[in-house]
C-alpha cells in the first residue's frame, strides 16, 4: 500500500447502543416472552453496507500511537480506538498484525514487532491480538487480521533484528531490495512459511478474516541515474521457474500463496473471509477507456482479475486513492469496472484514502470522502467501503468523522452478507426477561425501562455461534436500527412501543424476524 511506505497510500450502532460484557452464571433463569401475534409489524428491510476502517501498525501510523507504551497505555488505545470505531457505526476493523514478518499478537514462528516496544522481539506483556479481537466483538465490530505476505523489514525500521527473524534464521529466503528486506516469494520453502504464520493464527484467534494488501512483489526500485532496479531473484528463478519466463514466474508465485490461503480460510476457519486490497488500477488491458497509470500485473505481479475469476477471495477492495475528478485514474469508472470484473460475485469495497485530509496544502476536503462513500453506494448499493486509514477518524481531521456520522452513517448498518459461504439461516430469536441488574452497559447508555435479553438457540449453520441480533424499534411510527451482542443484555428504549428482530449467522445471513409490542412485554412482567 502507498500508506506502507509511508506516502500510502454496513454495524447497526448508533452512537453507544451496543453493550459489553457478560452474564453472571448464577443468574436467575429468566422468563420468556412470548412473540406477537396479532399485529403485523413490518419493520424496515436490513441495511447493508461494509464500513471499515484499516489501522496500520508499521511506523505506528495507528497502533500504538508512538513505540514504548505501556501495556495498559496500549490497551486503552484499543478500546479507544474501538470505541470510535463503533461511535461512527463502522461494523469492522482491519488490523495489521504482521508488517514484516514479525509480530504483534504471541508467536512462536516469528519475532515481537519493534513498534510496540522499539525492540524487536521484547514482549509487550500481554496479546495485542487477544484484546482487539475481544474489545472489537464487544462492540459488534468485526476484526479482520491484515498481513504483509512478503516484506520482511520496513524502510522506517531503526532497531536491530531479533536473532529469531526470518533474515537471521534463513537468509536465502531474504533479499534486500532497495531499502527493504523482502521474503523471495520464488522460494517455496518462504511461501510455506508465511503460510504457517497464517494458519496459526486462524488456529488460535476468533477473527473474522485474513487480510492482505497490495505488497506482492515490491513496488519497483530505481538506481541513481534513474534506471529500475531488477528484483534480485535469478536464484530462486533458475531453481524453481520450471522454463517460465520471469513475470508469467513470478505471477504463478503469488498465485499460488493467493489460493493457498483461501483454501487454508475454508479448511480452518469457514465462516472467516479473505479479503485482498490491491493497488487501484486493473490491468492495461482490462481498463476503461482514459485510464493510466501503473501496472500492478506487469510490476507487483497480480493478477487480481484472475483471484476474481476463479474464486480465490471473499472481497476486494481496491485502493482508489485519487479525487473523483482525476479523469487519468477516474474513482467511478475504476470502481464501476472492478465491479464488472467479478464474475462470481465477490463483494468488491472501495478503499477510500481518507487520510490525504490533513494540514497541508495539498489536503481533500472533506466532501471529496463524503462524496466517494455516496458515489460508492449508487454503483454498489450493497457494497462498502474501507477508510485508510483509522487515524483520519479518530483525529476528526477537518470535521470529516462527524459528517460521516451525522450524514451517511446516521443509520447503522451490518456487513453484506456472503452465501457462498453459507446460506443456512440462523433460528428466528427467542426474548427473554432477566432479573433486574443483570446487565453491563458501555457509558453512553442509560438504564431506560424494562429489562430485556437473548438466548442463544443452537446454530444450524454449522459455522459457529451466532453472535450478532438486528433490533428495530419503532418509536412515535418511526423505525431505528441497532445491534447487540446476542450474549448481552439490553434496555427497551422509553419511547418504544414496539420491537422486531432478527439473528445473523458468522457470514452475515439473516433469520426469521420475530416481533413483540411494549404492552405485552409489560404484561409477562414479574412483580
Amino acid at each position: 500500500m502507498v500508506h506502507q511506505g509511508l506516502t500510502r497510500r454496513h454495524g447497526l450502532l448508533a452512537a453507544g447502543s451496543l453493550l459489553l460484557g457478560g452474564c453472571a452464571a448464577t443468574a436467575p433463569r429468566p422468563t420468556p416472552v412470548p412473540a406477537n401475534t396479532a399485529e403485523p409489524l413490518l419493520a424496515p428491510p436490513t441495511p447493508r453496507e461494509f464500513r471499515a476502517a484499516w489501522v496500520a501498525t508499521v511506523a505506528n501510523i495507528d497502533w500504538p500511537s508512538r513505540k514504548g507504551l505501556s501495556r495498559d497505555e496500549q490497551i486503552a488505545e484499543i478500546v479507544a480506538l474501538c470505541e470510535r470505531a463503533a461511535q461512527l457505526r463502522l461494523n469492522a476493523l482491519i488490523v495489521q498484525v504482521r508488517t514484516s514478518c514479525d509480530a504483534l499478537y504471541a508467536s512462536a514462528l516469528e519475532p515481537w514487532s519493534e513498534y510496540l516496544s522499539g525492540t524487536q522481539g521484547q514482549d509487550p506483556g500481554y496479546d495485542p491480538l487477544a484484546v482487539w479481537v475481544r474489545e472489537a466483538h464487544a462492540r459488534g465490530l468485526e476484526l479482520h487480521a491484515w498481513f504483509n505476505p512478503y516484506r520482511a523489514r520496513q524502510s522506517s525500521a531503526v532497531g536491530e533484528l531479533h536473532a529469531t527473524h526470518l533474515a537471521n534464521t534463513q537468509p536465502g529466503w531474504v533479499k534486500r531490495y532497495g531499502k527493504q528486506l523482502w521474503l523471495d516469494p520464488g522460494e517455496p520453502e518462504a511461501a510455506a512459511h508465511s503460510l504457517a504464520v497464517y494458519r496459526d493464527v486462524l488456529s488460535r484467534y476468533e477473527v473474522d478474516g485474513l487480510h492482505i494488501d497490495d505488497y506482492f512483489y515490491p513496488y519497483p526500485e530505481k538506481d541513481a541515474e534513474g534506471r529500475e532496479v531488477p528484483f534480485p531473484d535469478d536464484e530462486s528463478h533458475a531453481r524453481h521457474g520450471e522454463g517460465l519466463p520471469r513475470a508469467d514466474w513470478r505471477r504463478r508465485n503469488v498465485d499460488r500463496l493467493v489460493q493457498a490461503m483461501h483454501a487454508l480460510v475454508r479448511e480452518l476457519r469457514p465462516q472467516a473471509r479473505l479479503g485482498i486490497s490491491p493497488f487501484g488500477l486493473m490491468r492495461p488491458d482490462q481498463r476503461p477507456p482514459g485510464i493510466q497509470g501503473f501496472s500492478q500485473y506487469d510490476q507487483l505481479y497480480a493478477d487480481v482479475e484472475r483471484w476474481l475469476a476463479e474464486g480465490w477471495l471473499d472481497y476486494l477492495v481496491p485502493q482508489l486513492y485519487w479525487p473523483m475528478a482525476q479523469t487519468a485514474q477516474a474513482f467511478g469508472p475504476l470502481l464501476s469496472r472492478w465491479l464488472e470484473l467479478n464474475p462470481r460475485q465477490r463483494h468488491v469495497y472501495a478503499g477510500l484514502y481518507t487520510s490525504r485530509i490533513n494540514a497541508t496544502p495539498q489536503s481533500w476536503a472533506p466532501q471529496e470522502i463524503l462524496g466517494q462513500v455516496q458515489l460508492t453506494r449508487a454503483l454498489h448499493p450493497e457494497g462498502g467501503h474501507v477508510h485508510f486509514s483509522m487515524a483520519a477518524l479518530m483525529q476528526d481531521r477537518q470535521g470529516v468523522a462527524a459528517q460521516l456520522a451525522a450524514g451517511p452513517y446516521a443509520q447503522a448498518s451490518l456487513p453484506p452478507a456472503m452465501p457462498w459461504l453459507s446460506d443456512r439461516a440462523p433460528p428466528a430469536p427467542a426474548l427473554q426477561r432477566e432479573a433486574a441488574g443483570w446487565r453491563l452497559l458501555p457509558a453512553w447508555l442509560q438504564p431506560q425501562g424494562p429489562m430485556v435479553s437473548w438466548v442463544q438457540a443452537p446454530d444450524p449453520t454449522g459455522l459457529g455461534s451466532v453472535r450478532r441480533a438486528l433490533l428495530w424499534w419503532r418509536e412515535q411510527g418511526q423505525w431505528r436500527a441497532q445491534l447487540v451482542d446476542v450474549r448481552q443484555s439490553f434496555d427497551w428504549p422509553a419511547g418504544a412501543d414496539a420491537l422486531v428482530a432478527s439473528l445473523f449467522n458468522a457470514t452475515g445471513v439473516e433469520g426469521a424476524r420475530r416481533a413483540w409490542h411494549r404492552h405485552e412485554l409489560d404484561a409477562t412482567r414479574t412483580p
